[in-house]
């Protein structure tokens, strides 16, 4: 077999294993939406522009945090496990290549992705009115999304190296999830609300972009006064994402291991 096909064939396999598990699938897709009804609830920011209200900024920021715990963490802590009870271990003795199994796990990530941005934007306007983009805006919804997955999934992929048990999986990788959404403009917004060099901390990571490709698809033009720089800055999100994707991919070829004896 192909190594595409051993790697569709794999993701086949973990697509089964995460829908049998369905504490971990409730958990999942819950968290995130539940995090949306409650924060679109609480808070009542009004801006400049007509109709829009904090719900709504909520409700486009917010598929960014959905994306980043889908892939960055489902990837990060299921590789943490695959090593710890010897199933990488057991894979290398099969025809599977280290490409497939990684490709295996893409797909599962992309579709628990999808489900995720489909669930919050499903909350987002049925229970808060926002408002579905036009034919042009969705075209960047695919970029900014694609580009979001795989640089999220890549990094919880090579951050994994540094989780030693799979019992502590997300408590690790939880803890720059929750850091980022706060310094991101996910959480806190206008983004300028926040000390500048937080900001600056925050631009050399890509769930900032994240947030902000999806503001500017979901969100009136005039929005974009309340971002940073003033402006949706889409060639800077995309090249800042492309690079982080570059990135990932780079520290997954340098720190992969098949078993936690190989570190």
């Amino acid at each position: 077999m192909s190594t595409l096909a051993l790697g569709v064939s794999r993701g086949h396999v973990e697509l089964l294993q995460f829908f049998r598990d369905r504490t971990a699938m409730v958990f999942t897709f819950a968290f995130p939406a539940l995090l949306l009804l409650l924060f679109g609830t609480i808070f009542s920011d009004s801006y400049d522009q007509p109709g829009v209200s904090a719900a709504h900024v909520f409700s486009a920021s917010m598929i960014a945090y959905g994306i980043l715990t889908t892939a960055f963490v489902t990837m990060g802590s299921g590789l943490a496990m695959d090593r710890d009870d010897g199933t990488l271990k057991r894979l290398h003795g099969t025809p599977i290549s280290a490409t497939s199994y990684v490709l295996g796990k893409l797909l599962l990530v992309l579709a628990l992705a999808v489900a995720e941005a489909v669930l919050m934007i499903a909350v987002g306007t049925l229970v808060f009115g926002m408002s579905l983009p036009d034919a042009s805006h969705w075209l960047t919804f695919a970029w900014v999304f694609l580009l979001s997955v795989i640089s999220s999934s890549l990094l919880g992929m090579a951050v994994s190296v540094v989780v030693k048990h799979a019992r502590t999986a997300g408590a690790i990788l939880n803890v720059p999830v929750v850091v980022l959404q706060f310094i991101s403009g996910v959480f806190i917004y206008p983004v300028v609300q926040l000390p500048s060099w937080l900001i600056t901390v925050a631009s050399f990571f890509p769930v900032k972009w994240m947030a902000q490709g999806f503001r500017y698809v979901f969100l009136p033009d005039g929005m974009r006064v309340n971002e940073a720089a003033g402006q949706w800055e889409l060639g800077r999100i995309a090249l800042v994402l492309g690079a982080w994707c570059v990135i990932g991919l780079v520290l997954c070829l340098l720190t992969f291991r098949w078993s936690r004896s190989d570190r």
